[in-house]
């Protein structure tokens, strides 16, 4: 996950041309997808491809989540980060909170972007009752995380098919 210092000295914008939201379908136009792409490999998506994503996406209503934050002045999707959750049934059949794919534009970092994303999407997962939330990050973002109340716990494991 790609992310952004907590401290911010950039004064060309507001804090209120900063507002998460959820994924819009019109989203792609305004960058969305490259935004992915400073985070991992995405390659090009059709809008065909794009559309039948978001309404299978949707579907999940809020145990599927995409939120974004739109620069108002540039109309260019600058930041973005999702969660499912998760439902078991240890707990009480309880629910976890997966918060994945945060990504801040290199042109806005240090402006607490990131710290939005990350509380809009911890909220999402109180108030749909999950009893925690869990994220994998990368060494060099372990910081940042820490200061969104987030503790290291054991260890991430992976086997990629592709």
């Amino acid at each position: 996950m790609t992310l952004e210092p907590m401290q911010s000295n950039k004064s060309s914008h507001n804090e209120d041309s900063f507002r998460v939201r959820k994924l819009e379908i019109s989203d792609k136009s305004k960058g969305f997808i490259e935004l992915l792409q400073q985070l991992t490999v995405c390659d090009s998506v059709s809008d065909k491809a794009y559309e039948e994503r978001f309404r299978q996406l949707s579907s999940y209503g809020d145990d599927h989540l995409i939120c974004v934050i739109e620069d108002d002045w540039s109309g260019k999707i600058v930041a973005t980060g999702s969660m499912f959750i998760e439902k078991k049934f240890i707990r009480n059949c309880g629910k976890v909170g997966h918060i994945e794919d945060v990504v801040v534009d290199s042109s806005t970092r240090g402006m607490q972007l990131g710290k939005k994303i990350i509380e809009f999407l911890t909220n999402h997962a109180r108030s749909s009752g999950c009893y925690k939330v869990i994220l994998d990050c990368s060494t060099e973002n372990r910081v940042f995380y820490e200061k969104c109340g987030f503790k290291q716990k054991e260890i991430q494991m992976v086997k990629y098919f592709v």
